[in-house]
């Protein structure tokens, strides 16, 4: 009987297109090349108005429209982390209806996964109380290894810029 690497694991990385998440990518693709398994690249997006939003108004048109535009999404990511060119270890990528924390530890199922993720943006009480970490909800309920990823120091740099500290907090390399 042939392997067909069911029972092998992958590393699975969240995706979203943000620079956390394209560090991610990178580090997801030299995991699997060190160990020589296939990177599942996974993109999770909801309907326009959320599940529960779209669940009161069944449009299968705008449905349609929130998978391509996910479907584009992962793309662009792909594209922005390796230029288009190959990504230097197998890579099969899927755009996936579902909440983010939720559908990542899912799709993490297998023995032997690993699940990679971006450790995504500084935030406030209130930012992380109305829309709650994916990091976090992975790290606590996954049943395989999670992987955090720093911030990349652009990232660092741009939301410094966001707060309003300018260009004095980056000159002065804090």
């Amino acid at each position: 009987m042939a392997d067909t690497g069911a029972d092998e694991g992958r590393i699975v990385v969240g995706v979203s297109g943000s620079l956390g998440s394209l560090a991610a990518l990178h580090r997801a693709v030299a995991e699997a090349r060190r160990a020589d398994v296939e990177v599942l690249a996974v993109l999770c997006w909801t309907p326009t108005g959320d599940e529960l939003g779209y669940r009161r108004s069944v449009c299968p048109p705008v449905l349609n429209a929130g998978r391509d535009a996910a479907v584009a999404r992962l793309r662009q990511a792909l594209d922005e982390a390796f230029a288009g060119r190959h990504a230097g270890a197998r890579l099969r990528c899927q755009a996936v209806r579902g909440d983010a924390g939720h559908t990542l530890v899912r799709s993490a199922d297998r023995p032997g996964d690993v699940l990679v993720l971006g450790a995504g943006r500084e935030r406030g009480r209130l930012s992380r109380l109305i829309r709650p970490s994916v990091t976090a909800y992975c790290v606590r309920h996954a049943t395989c290894p999670v992987l955090t990823v720093p911030r990349p120091p652009l990232q660092r740099d741009l939301e410094a810029l966001e707060r309003g500290h300018g260009l004095r907090e980056l000159v002065a390399g804090n």
